[in-house]
């Protein structure tokens, strides 16, 4: 899947009537986005010209130029994986799936498909803006809920292995104090895959009023949390059935809580190099086999 078909299913629930109307046949036909001009492919979807270039501006391009751009040259990079396709999955609910490996299937290669979509998201810059602030934060406040917590947990664990001057707690009320006490010069961390959940943008109101740096990582398009922290990491998720719970959603937060606490430690290796080896050490005589 390109990255103007993630975008455009990430960002269809968002959309007004006529750009919906683009987004359906761009989905239905995304091969003919080369094969005529603009004009044509206004008239085929049943919309203007204006239409497709406030669609192309609501995923995240500056127009109609910069998504054939981005799609030509990631077409000519996949046209080998073309040959030999990955399997064609149908996301269903749980109790549709008739045999154990079906099932076994279906959940592996949607872990795959959200990881390989959340990197097509990646944002090198943002990243790098991400780093500089944490690495210099006189303190890391993490807030998640639920599923979106359990990220949080695994990133908190991660930050504090390297020495750093972090806090997470599931408890709203603990979080709430947390946010309260934030000060500038600190960062607050904010997981929550939709970016609606209501315990985060209360805590996120109450860091920004604050005065902390803040960081967003939830799926793609414009959420309340996307659009109200300082920086964003987008993941991307094939999940859409309620009851399945969140499996692939919860993958792709760790691929990027995962991406984040490496680029953290690689640029400030001559400090957690050390940290890193005196956990290590502090936990490898609790191992049975001492191995």
């Amino acid at each position: 899947m390109t990255t103007v078909e993630i975008r455009t299913k990430n960002m269809y629930p968002q959309l007004n009537k006529t750009e919906k109307k683009v987004a359906d046949y761009i989905l239905q036909n995304i091969d003919n986005i080369f094969r005529y001009p603009l004009a044509k492919l206004a008239n085929l979807s049943g919309t203007s010209q204006g239409a497709w270039v406030r669609f192309c501006k609501s995923i995240g391009f500056d127009g109609m130029k910069d998504l054939k751009k981005s799609l030509f040259v990631e077409l000519n990079e996949t046209i080998t994986e073309n040959e030999n396709p990955t399997p064609q999955l149908q996301f269903t609910d749980i109790k549709e799936h008739s045999t154990y490996i079906s099932m076994a299937e279906n959940v592996c290669f949607s872990s795959i498909q959200a990881i390989e979509a959340t990197l097509k998201l990646f944002d090198e810059v943002m990243l790098s803006g991400i780093v500089d602030q944490i690495i210099s934060a006189k303190a890391i406040r993490i807030f998640g809920v639920g599923a979106s917590g359990l990220v949080a947990d695994d990133l908190y664990y991660k930050l504090l292995r390297i020495g750093y001057n972090v806090s997470y707690c599931h408890d709203s009320h603990i979080s709430l104090t947390y946010a309260s006490t934030i000060t500038a010069g600190d960062v607050a961390i904010f997981i929550s895959y939709t970016g609606e959940t209501k315990e985060i943008l209360e805590t996120l109101d109450i860091a920004k009023k604050n005065g902390a740096t803040t960081l967003a990582i939830t799926k793609y398009g414009k959420s309340s949390l996307a659009q109200s922290v300082d920086y964003v990491l987008y993941t991307s998720s094939p999940e859409i059935y309620k009851r399945s719970g969140a499996m692939s959603s919860r993958i792709a937060q760790l691929i990027i809580a995962d991406i984040l606490f490496t680029a953290i430690a690689n640029r400030d290796y001559d400090n957690v190099t050390g940290m890193l080896e005196s956990s290590y050490q502090a936990t490898h005589s609790h191992r049975s086999d001492n191995s």
